[in-house]
């Protein structure tokens, strides 16, 4: 890869980075696609993020920041202007520099779900959706849903509070089609999305009962991990159409492109996401 002085620098803030796949899959793009820009990975802690993004993004070559744990929280209060799903959300996973040195925040993990749910042939439109986990992915996802046009979504948290305070936040904008579930139970949902950490650990209960997921109905799993997950294995056992998360990272590459002002490649590669899905496949 060629770095010159002409090259637009990008950075990607986390505490630990060890784990971050944006470098090569970004850099690996940009070469193949002739752009000339850099992503480089940078381990801030949490109690140096504030300055670090105020003095970095004093740099005019500093194109944005692609951000992950424990940060997108911490950012929102750190960037001039958010999109309306980061300000639901509570949370940002890319801020970009202007030209006039202003900073705009954005949220793309739940449009690059839904647009996940585009590509597995799920109609979003009307349909009943219930959103399990009240965390940053919950928060995201939910908040999405219901901008691309779900009928209702409800949120099911351990922690009723959590789900109740999600919930209020919605409901600024989509009014009643967002509600809280007080239990897991799926049955009368078209959609349900685990947006749990059930599942990461041998031995964990499944965060919903899948005897009881309605037949038609679709569940998302959005854990990422190599091998399915045990929520997957069980409605595959059923018949279940089910999925994993990976297809929401895969559909945000475009959408990271286009904030951060190369559309002609975020086009390109929406037309044909099979090299993404090739660089994130995972290891």
């Amino acid at each position: 890869m060629k770095i010159t002085g002409t090259t637009r620098v990008f950075m990607i803030l986390g505490d630990p980075v060890a784990q971050v796949r944006a470098p090569e899959v970004y850099n690996h793009l940009f070469e193949r696609h002739g752009v000339d820009a850099v992503v480089v990975p940078m381990k801030v802690p949490a109690a140096d993020l504030a300055g670090f993004v105020r003095h970095t993004l004093k740099a005019q070559n500093v194109g944005g920041l692609w951000i992950t744990i424990p940060h997108k929280g911490a950012l929102v209060g750190l960037v001039d202007r958010c999109d309306p799903l980061a300000s639901i959300a509570g949370a940002v996973n890319a801020v970009r520099r202007n030209e006039d040195g202003s900073t705009d925040g954005a949220l793309f993990d739940g449009v690059g779900f839904v647009k996940g749910l585009e590509h597995f042939g799920f109609a979003l439109a009307g349909k009943r959706v219930l959103v399990l986990g009240a965390g940053g992915g919950g928060h995201a996802v939910a908040a999405a849903l219901l901008q691309r046009g779900a009928g209702f979504v409800a949120v099911h948290n351990r922690s009723l509070d959590r789900a109740e305070a999600l919930v209020s936040r919605l409901k600024d904008s989509a009014g009643p089609r967002a509600g809280v579930a007080e239990n897991a139970d799926p049955s009368g949902y078209d959609l349900i999305v685990n947006c749990t950490s059930q599942g990461l650990k041998p031995g964990d209960p499944l965060p919903v009962d899948v005897s009881r997921i309605p037949a038609g109905s679709t569940l998302v799993d959005i854990i990422m991990s190599r091998e399915p997950t045990p929520l997957l294995k069980a409605c595959a056992e059923r018949g279940i159409a089910a999925h994993p998360g990976f297809e929401m990272l895969v559909q945000q590459v475009p959408e990271y492109l286009r904030f951060f002002g190369m559309p002609q490649m975020a086009q390109i590669l929406q037309q044909d996401l099979s090299e993404v899905r090739e660089l994130l496949a995972p290891r």
